[in-house]
């Protein structure tokens, strides 16, 4: 359990990412554990798009710039696409037990794992929210019936720095009975 621990006291938002490619095999690996994520009913309700090709890459980066915000992002070698894909539940159990819609966990679980995924592989992360949608779906083929969920841009960082997290303390997020 404490190299899990350490491995996500590591991972953290990159805003520096180092001028270097990422190897097709690394990305793979990534995708390879994100694909074992835990999702309801097993409905797997996701797609990763993989943009490694540096022209594209830097295409999608240009999508996340928005007055002035994320210039960092250009920088990234990388990035995963997630793509929000229809979740096939079992609809009529779960109507009768409960009609909670699950993907969008299921697509926060997915993400997580492919950070921490990159971080084993001594990669650097930074998960994007904003970007121009019908852009990036346009420039990558996705059809108008799906959801682009996030981006992670993914890289080199350009020092390995952890920087002092700033989370809430167990006592306020947890609770044990």
């Amino acid at each position: 359990m404490s190299d899990f621990l350490d491995l996500a006291s590591k991972r953290q938002s990159c805003r520096n990412f180092a001028d270097k490619p990422v190897e097709h095999e690394k990305l793979l690996k990534c995708v390879e554990a994100a694909r074992l994520t835990p999702s309801a009913c097993n409905s797997q309700p996701w797609s990763i798009v993989v943009v490694e090709k540096p022209e594209l890459a830097a295409e999608v980066a240009k999508s996340t710039m928005h007055m002035g915000i994320n210039e960092y992002i250009g920088k990234a070698r990388a990035f995963f696409v997630v793509v929000e894909e229809y979740a096939a539940l079992m609809p009529a159990i779960g109507c009768m037990i409960d009609n909670q819609y699950f993907a969008r966990g299921d697509l926060g679980a997915v993400t997580y794992g492919l950070t921490l995924a990159a971080q084993s592989e001594g990669l650097g992360t930074c998960i994007v929210g904003m970007f121009d949608r019908p852009k990036l779906r346009e420039m990558l083929d996705i059809s108008k019936d799906k959801s682009i969920f996030l981006l992670v841009a993914v890289g080199y960082p350009e020092n390995a720095q952890v920087r002092n997290k700033a989370r809430k303390p167990l006592e306020e997020i947890a609770r044990f009975l």
